[in-house]
């Protein structure tokens, strides 16, 4: 057993320098350029989920929507051709378009291309959502992690209303909970923000289905009757993630 710890100390010895080596390195790093590379890392991550979720459909389709200023548009573009887009202005009509994924076109092989959809985020052009959901294979909600406590109600009711509709029930279209801007240091964690739209969409079920006993237009409803609501009750699959698309204009 001496042996092994004789060994053991030696081995220790040899990583001690290359970690501190490495530490250092790090904190040479400016604070901007660290965001950045967390935030691309973690982009990388979210475009592998996508990717998935496209494959489980027949459909290639993804459809990303959400508030105004949430940064769609940004992300379209950081999965198109990989650019910021910064200084756009807010979105009007749909940006879509039939591409390998950025983060994918080093890969060798055949890597099957992905019809991107980002959806107008103003209350008067959401109805285009629903030109594009019957032939979604995934739908990727983005919240602004930045500026969410001030946009947490509108965010619910725009989520609720899209959890509910037949043609995403129906076809059980995987959702992805994307919160964005999350390189900036004050963003609020994807947990925060999935505990607070649960709680947010838990009183609207409420409300909501008072109302539609008497409407027979009502859809679906949401959740397990007297359980508080939780995303885990819904029939589509539901995911909460982070990303870092960089703040820019919806």
């Amino acid at each position: 057993m001496d042996g092994v710890e004789q060994w053991r100390a030696k081995i220790q010895e040899l990583i001690d320098p290359v970690q501190q080596q490495i530490l250092e390195q790090i904190e040479k790093i400016p604070d901007t350029q660290l965001y950045t590379a967390i935030g691309i890392i973690i982009l990388t991550l979210i475009l592998s989920l996508i990717v998935r979720l496209s494959r489980r459909k027949k459909s290639n389709t993804i459809v990303l929507f959400g508030l105004s200023g949430s940064g769609k548009t940004v992300l379209f573009y950081r999965l198109k051709d990989g650019s910021s887009h910064l200084g756009t202005v807010t979105s009007m009509e749909p940006n879509e378009g039939t591409f390998v994924l950025h983060s994918e076109t080093d890969k060798k092989g055949k890597i099957k291309p992905v019809h991107i959809v980002d959806v107008p985020g103003h209350s008067r052009l959401r109805p285009k959502l629903d030109d594009y959901l019957p032939q979604s294979a995934g739908l990727v909600f983005v919240v602004d992690a930045l500026e969410f406590l001030s946009t947490c109600r509108l965010a619910s009711e725009y989520l609720y209303d899209i959890l509910t509709k037949a043609t995403v029930v129906k076809k059980v279209v995987p959702v992805l909970i994307l919160c964005n801007k999350t390189e900036k240091v004050t963003a609020h964690s994807k947990e925060f923000i999935r505990r607070q739209l649960e709680k947010e969409i838990d009183k609207l079920r409420a409300s909501r289905t008072a109302i539609s006993d008497a409407d027979i237009s009502s859809e679906y409803t949401l959740g397990v009757p007297g359980q508080p609501f939780a995303f885990s009750q819904c029939t589509n699959k539901v995911t909460v993630a982070e990303a870092s698309g960089f703040t820019g204009a919806d």
